[in-house]
């Protein structure tokens, strides 16, 4: 696995992706399907030989590429603080997983287990995503500090919804560890805002 700026830029627009439908799902009970089917996809994909390979491909990352840009830009009111917070808080929590070596090992066990639904089903049929989100409950769900998620208290007391929602927890999780494994850091973040949007923008254009 390489560790370039590309890479780097590809998984942060992971986590971006994820954690923007998991506002989506929250607030409306519903997410982009093509984007929620990337997310799933990227968590069963533990030996890639490419970052972009995580995703099935640069495109299928447009969604999280674009809200990225708008994320490390310079107009603030293009921001949206509210899915800052959950990148931010899957980064920490990525690292208290790290320290967690027992943890790793029963999600990776989980994550096989489930694939072997995934392939009878689908990445996103409802059985596979109540697997996912019972081994991110079962796991992660106990680290903290929690992610507290925000949205609607309607869709978010609905079975479907919370699963949905952890699903795509689990998936930003995966995103932030992949962007960790290709050299990826906060500070990073800040010092390098002006090269990842430059990256972003050449990705888009399918560079």
């Amino acid at each position: 696995m390489s560790s370039t700026l590309r890479d780097r830029t590809l998984a942060l627009a992971g986590i971006a992706q994820a954690a923007a439908l998991v506002k989506q799902v929250a607030r409306t009970g519903a997410a982009d399907e093509a984007a929620f089917a990337t997310c799933l996809y990227s968590i069963f994909q533990t030996q890639p030989d490419a970052t972009a390979e995580v995703y099935a491909g640069v495109d299928r990352l447009a969604p999280g590429l674009r809200l990225l840009a708008k994320q490390l830009g310079t107009e603030n009111q293009a921001r949206d603080i509210e899915i800052a917070k959950y990148m931010i808080g899957v980064m920490t929590l990525e690292r208290q997983l790290a320290k967690r070596p027992q943890m790793l090992v029963e999600i990776a066990a989980g994550i096989e287990r489930i694939r072997r639904q995934a392939e009878h089903y689908s990445f996103t049929h409802p059985i596979v995503v109540s697997a996912i989100a019972a081994l991110y409950a079962e796991t992660i769900s106990v680290l903290t500090p929690r992610i507290i998620v925000q949205g609607e208290q309607g869709y978010l007391s609905k079975k479907e919804v919370a699963e949905q929602v952890r699903a795509l927890l689990l998936a930003a999780i995966r995103s932030t560890v992949l962007w960790r494994q290709c050299g990826g850091s906060r500070l990073q973040i800040l010092l390098s805002r002006g090269k990842i949007h430059q990256m972003i923008e050449q990705l888009l254009r399918g560079q």
